[in-house]
């Protein structure tokens, strides 16, 4: 058979900025105020809580300095004054080392919450099971899912300000994903760090608590706090009961959770470790992530209102110039660091609509190690069943608008032919029927999409090994090239790029069909790939072609994938 000029249909193109044209003019939109679930149907705005937490303090104080003036809290505050004793050997002071670690650990989580709210703005909504079936979600920055099946995930993601979202323009998750992930990496190296020097220092000591009266002297020193009598500071020698309980929960609990649910959102180990998934799934992960989140954001607003208001000048110089005293050499140091922080601030968006290339050559420098371990963990048969099947899947993707193929839609794809060609021996055109009586393969798996929501559905049809078996690739066969019938969201038609040994895998597959039925036209009819080592958005559907090449670069801009060349997607599945 001779070339049907798929090539030509594509863009070849590779977006080298963001501008105003990129993903296809994508309007901005700005979804909802952020709410949780109250009940079944009931939604909490929670920018009610400004009003609502205003009210409680003043209410608090009140309270506190009513408290105050009786005998049994003033014997209380006497018996626990602030803080129980350390153990031995407890260093005093805080070195110079964990001052650098200090400013290292704010201004990269400056980026990894900035790009990770931006990550969130993709898919506006969080879920506490793998099904993301819009109704179930707890929270959302978005309006309810319209009751129309051409809505997509894409549809849902919420532009965010570019002072806030890293970037902030709409569906920009290819890059927000390229800071986060590659910040990421360098925020846990400097954990490692922060790690090994607090237990061969022995400042561990002052951040774990010795003694249950701990508690008691937390509630004491809340109780002073809140009074607005400050109770006596001396954070050089050791901290008061609410510090020592804030610290250990951040140092010890919240940065591993926020390591270990960061982990469990990835889809390879997701289906590697299928035990540790089925209770702790990719949806519940996101959940708890953000809620380790919200713990460091109100950590943050709490630590930095109480540095300022008692005792700046020597708090500032506790963890700026590792002294004790009260002269202005600790101000200066951080007054230098926020200058340096807001610079970075304010430069991250704008350098990142300029260079969207080199912060994705950047973000694979960082993660791309790291990522290799992963990336090519499938799934194994047989791990989900029937009553695992997502009662909604998300559809994703601009169904075809094209004459030619809402000509075979309306014939239910009688004539439709798939084209299988390239560097292989025996060349096809390939009709449904033929199709369907090649080899019958179903399976069970979960689908991850890059934006974030996932879910399970049943698919049949061909593996993709009885294709490779009909045409007999060719040895300088190293890639598939699969080619759709719809356009992507700027210019030319979509496509993707998969190394062929995973064509090979025995969950790599042709679907026909979706949880019983015939695909319809939002999830790919009549044909659409599932490769399970794969996210989402490689799973090409409306498929017209697969041509098997030794090399991607003449296809397309040459990055191996629409979004790729478009989007500034990763080739390689991040972890």
């Amino acid at each position: 058979m001779s070339d049907p000029g798929f090539r030509d249909e594509l863009d070849r193109n590779r977006h080298s900025s963001v501008d105003e044209r990129w993903a296809g003019g994508l309007p901005p939109q700005y979804g909802a105020a952020p709410r949780v679930r109250v009940g079944r149907e009931k939604w909490f705005n929670l920018l009610w809580l400004i009003l609502i937490g205003f009210a409680l303090l003043i209410a608090g104080i009140a309270v506190a300095k009513g408290l105050r003036n009786t005998p049994a809290v003033r014997d209380f505050i006497r018996d626990h004054p602030r803080t129980s004793g350390h153990a031995s050997g407890t260093p005093e002071g805080i070195p110079a080392w964990l001052g650098w670690q200090h400013f290292l650990n704010l201004f990269l989580m400056i980026f990894i919450i900035r790009s990770g709210l931006s990550v969130l703005a993709d898919h506006p909504r969080l879920y506490w099971t793998r099904n993301s079936t819009p109704g179930s979600e707890w929270f959302r920055m978005q309006k309810p899912v319209p009751d129309d099946p051409a809505y997509t995930a894409k549809a849902d993601s919420i532009t965010l300000p570019d002072g806030v979202g890293l970037p902030g323009r709409r569906h920009s998750i290819g890059l927000a994903r390229w800071w986060h992930l590659g910040i990421d990496t360098l925020w846990l190296i400097n954990g490692i760090v922060f790690y090994v020097l607090l237990f061969t220092t022995g400042q561990w000591k002052r951040l774990v608590p010795t003694s249950w009266d701990v508690f008691p002297n937390a509630v004491s020193v809340a109780i002073q706090y809140l009074s607005l009598d400050w109770p006596l500071e001396n954070a050089w020698v050791n901290y008061n009961g609410a510090q020592l309980i804030a610290y250990f929960v951040t140092v010890f609990i919240a940065a591993p959770a926020a390591l270990v649910t960061g982990l469990g959102m990835s889809p390879a180990l997701s289906t590697r470790f299928h035990r540790i998934s089925s209770v702790l799934s990719i949806q519940l992960a996101r959940s708890l992530h953000f809620l380790v989140l919200c713990w460091f954001l109100m950590f943050v607003v709490v630590h930095v209102t109480l540095v300022f208001t008692t005792g700046a000048l020597r708090n500032l110089n506790h963890m700026y110039a590792s002294n004790d005293g009260g002269s202005w050499l600790g101000f200066g140091v951080f007054a230098a660091s926020m200058v340096l922080v807001t610079v970075a601030w304010v430069v991250a968006t704008p350098v990142t609509y300029r260079y969207p290339r080199l912060v994705r050559r950047v973000g694979f420098a960082l993660i791309g190690p790291a990522q290799r371990l992963f990336e090519h963990i499938d799934s194994k048969p047989g791990r989900y069943t029937d009553k695992d099947i997502s009662p909604f899947f998300w559809a994703n993707g601009r169904v075809p608008e094209s004459a030619e193929y809402l000509a075979l839609r309306e014939d239910g794809f009688r004539d439709y032919r798939l084209s299988v060609y390239g560097l292989v021996d025996n060349p096809v055109d390939l009709g449904l029927d033929q199709l369907r009586a090649m080899a019958d393969h179903e399976q069970i798996t979960q689908h991850f999409c890059i934006q974030g929501w996932s879910g399970v559905a049943k698919w049949g049809g061909v593996p993709m090994q009885a294709i490779l078996d009909t045409v007999r690739p060719r040895p300088e066969a190293k890639w598939v090239v699969f080619y759709s019938f719809a356009q992507g969201s700027d210019e030319g038609i979509y496509y993707d790029v998969h190394a062929i040994e995973q064509m090979r895998y025995h969950l790599t597959m042709l679907a026909l069909d979706m949880n019983g039925e015939p695909l319809n036209y939002h999830h790919g009819a009549p044909v659409r790939l599932r490769n399970e080592a794969q996210l989402g958005f490689k799973m090409v559907k409306w498929i017209k072609g697969i041509e098997f090449v030794d090399d991607f670069e003449d296809v397309g801009g040459g990055l191996g994938g629409y979004n790729n060349d478009h989007e500034f997607f990763g080739y390689r599945q991040s972890i």
